[in-house]
């Protein structure tokens, strides 16, 4: 009974919309798979399909450069999805993808997947919504490495957690929860750990950033969206 009272998708905000019927169909179309810290959810290039729901866990999309070197896309936590680009148009993978905790996730086939897009437009109009932010993020970062130097694609980044922290909501500061790993920074943003470190260090100098236990406050976000953007059309 507890392991079926685990397989749920009532967590998933892409699936908000749904009463506990329409939910309780798709879950019936869903596979259920656990993966432990570090595993390996999906290679890329496999030409697997089905669109993944986290239910529980953490995981990091990411891909490696011909030297090994680790390029970090993204991280999603429970409540969200990946897996959505090879489900509609049937390509091989874009990027890997690992567990970064012990997870809990549901997989729907593509053809699945299709048929709740047809019968729920709201499902539907949210994933064009989510491509369209993945477009812009992209079209950000790529902006970033082209015009950016590296101290300044550390605060950018900064930016971009912060406005991302569930706390933010628009104002200026946005507590972080946990604190930001530098290697992690590093990977994103195309440069190394101590880079991030020296930035990271000149920042709380400033009284722009200071930690809090497992928790990194940022003060002033607008402070930093000016540094970034006078770099950026300089």
């Amino acid at each position: 009974m507890a392991e079926a009272a685990e397989h749920t998708l009532a967590g998933i905000q892409l699936l908000e919309s749904l009463n506990d019927v329409e939910r309780a169909v798709l879950e019936k179309r869903c596979n259920w798979h656990r993966f432990a810290s570090h595993e390996q959810i999906i290679d890329r290039e496999s030409d697997t399909r089905d669109i993944y729901f986290i239910v529980e866990g953490r995981v990091r999309v990411v891909n490696y450069s011909l030297a090994g070197r680790e390029i970090t896309f993204n991280e999603h936590g429970a409540g969200a999805h990946f897996g959505e680009l090879a489900a509609l148009d049937g390509q091989p993978r874009s990027a890997n993808v690992v567990a970064l905790t012990n997870t809990l996730l549901a997989s729907m086939p593509p053809r699945a997947f299709e048929r709740t897009l047809i019968d729920h437009p709201e499902i539907a109009l949210h994933i064009m919504r989510d491509l369209t932010k993945m477009i812009r993020d992209s079209t950000d970062r790529i902006m970033d490495l082209s015009t950016l130097g590296a101290h300044n694609r550390v605060y950018a980044e900064l930016v971009r957690l912060a406005r991302d922290a569930d706390d933010s909501d628009g104002a200026n500061e946005a507590r972080i929860s946990p604190v930001p790993v530098h290697g992690d920074i590093a990977s994103r943003v195309s440069t190394t750990r101590e880079t991030v470190a020296r930035v990271f260090g000149d920042l709380a100098k400033q009284g722009l950033i200071a930690r809090e236990r497992n928790t990194l406050l940022v003060s002033d976000i607008a402070t930093l969206e000016d540094l970034v953007e006078h770099f950026r059309s300089h």
